[in-house]
């Protein structure tokens, strides 16, 4: 699976584009814009595009109108085709949100019901009660998702409801040739529908990639098999900043030790997470770690640990955002990329990423663990990496068996020495390729 080898870089299209935050109903060709930043997220590394929701709605994108038809905000089907022909023939893959649980009340579906209530042939795609009335005085009552009328629950085990869906991913594989979905809460989707959109995908196209939104519990619930290929790392996001603000590094270890340690109970060993520092979603990660001096750390461990590494638009020059300001906040319009000394430090943990198979595919072993400090072996049919991190504001000399003597750091391209110990400066990172 190409995923697996990949790097991504997520966009919130409406956001980043500058449009309206209500449709008002103009088309403009804004999603063009993304050809102008092409050149900067090849140079980041990545070489796949998870694009947040692109179809009409009534807002936010995640309360469809139509999964036909490109929100006329970003411009026509034409013009994000054009898009997605330039990431191709750039390398770039394109991943599209799949926003399946729920539609917005402008749905055309749903209007018909509004309109024609028990006679809409459109009447069973929802969860409907024409006997009870809701918070928009309709006269009847639906279920939304958690609570949010906004979002009209789709009825998944409608067979009718599946064939339109299934429908409207053939024809984005056919008019953009995208190469996989992130699904939205897929935690709300029913097991049913999740295994027959892996066996419909999979006949589309080879090595389709399905990612799933989970956000606690058991990630296998939706992962692996005739399920999803990947699904959303919470667990090691909340550890990331946690470890690092606690200075305490134990935190994120346990946890990748729980998901893909040695032992023969950990939960997701040899399946792929989809791993972030930040998101459309969360507060960016320069406006949650305490010390700025981590930020080029917290990229160090997200590209050396299991799972497929994803960079959250604006983030890798050091863009800031905080969650309590609300979604506005997270999902700015840039009028250009920034680069930074974050952001070649990130496009070098990318490019070793990439080449590396170990951190790729590689089981994971801790080594050392203090609470400033952590090396942590990668190994995959005789390669081996080791990740060592200094979180301390002072020096660390690190002193543990490598079980060799010499290594090649992937991010500086320099011999290190194990002999004697190993000098971890302040605030440093190494992927040392053992030889």
């Amino acid at each position: 699976m190409w995923a697996y080898e990949s790097v991504f870089y997520q966009i919130y299209p409406l956001g980043f584009c500058g449009a309206p935050w209500e449709n008002d109903g103009v088309t403009v060709n804004r999603i063009g814009k993304v050809v102008d930043w092409v050149e900067h997220i090849k140079s980041v590394g990545a070489d796949a595009v998870y694009f947040s929701p692109v179809f009409e709605s009534d807002a936010h994108g995640y309360d469809t109108r139509d999964y036909r038809k490109i929100d006329g905000r970003l411009g026509t089907n034409e013009d994000f085709a054009a898009v997605c022909d330039t990431l191709h023939q750039n390398g770039i893959r394109v991943v599209l949100d799949g926003v399946f649980n729920h539609v917005g009340r402008g749905f055309w579906a749903f209007q018909d019901v509004l309109k024609n209530r028990e006679a809409s042939p459109y009447k069973d795609w929802f969860l409907i009660h024409f006997g009870g009335d809701n918070g928009y005085h309709d006269g009847l009552w639906y279920e939304g998702w958690e609570g949010h009328y906004e979002l009209v629950k789709l009825n998944l085990r409608n067979e009718a409801v599946i064939h339109h869906l299934f429908e409207c991913i053939r024809g984005w594989v056919e008019q953009f040739d995208i190469d996989g979905l992130r699904l939205d809460v897929a935690y709300c989707l029913d097991p049913e529908f999740l295994h027959r959109l892996r066996f419909f995908t999979d006949t589309l196209k080879p090595d389709f990639f399905l990612v799933g939104e989970i956000l606690g519990g058991d990630y296998n619930r939706i992962l692996g098999g005739s399920m999803l290929h990947s699904a959303t790392n919470y667990e090691c996001y909340k550890g990331l900043y946690s470890s690092f603000n606690s200075l305490n590094l134990f935190e994120i270890t346990h946890s990748l030790l729980r998901q893909f340690g040695p032992e023969n109970w950990t939960l997701y060993k040899g399946k792929h997470l989809f791993n972030f520092v930040d998101n459309h979603d969360v507060t960016r990660v320069a406006s949650i770690l305490h010390d700025p001096a981590h930020l080029p750390l917290i990229y160090a461990l997200l590209f050396a640990m299991p799972g497929i590494p994803c960079v959250y638009y604006g983030s890798e020059w050091g863009a800031r955002g905080e969650k309590a300001q609300g979604d506005h906040a997270l999902r700015p319009c840039f009028d250009a990329p920034e680069k930074t000394e974050l952001t070649e430090w990130i496009a070098r943990c990318a490019a070793a990423h990439k080449k590396s198979k170990a951190l790729c595919y590689g089981d994971f072993r801790s080594v050392l663990l203090q609470n400033k400090q952590v090396i942590f072996e990668r190994a995959f049919e005789g390669h081996r990496v080791l990740t060592a991190i200094n979180a301390d504001s002072n020096p660390y000399t690190a002193h543990f068996d490598a079980g060799a003597g010499r290594a090649r750091d992937l991010l500086t391209g320099k011999v290190h020495d194990f002999g004697g110990g190993s000098e971890l400066p302040p605030y440093s990172a190494f992927y040392w390729e053992i030889f």
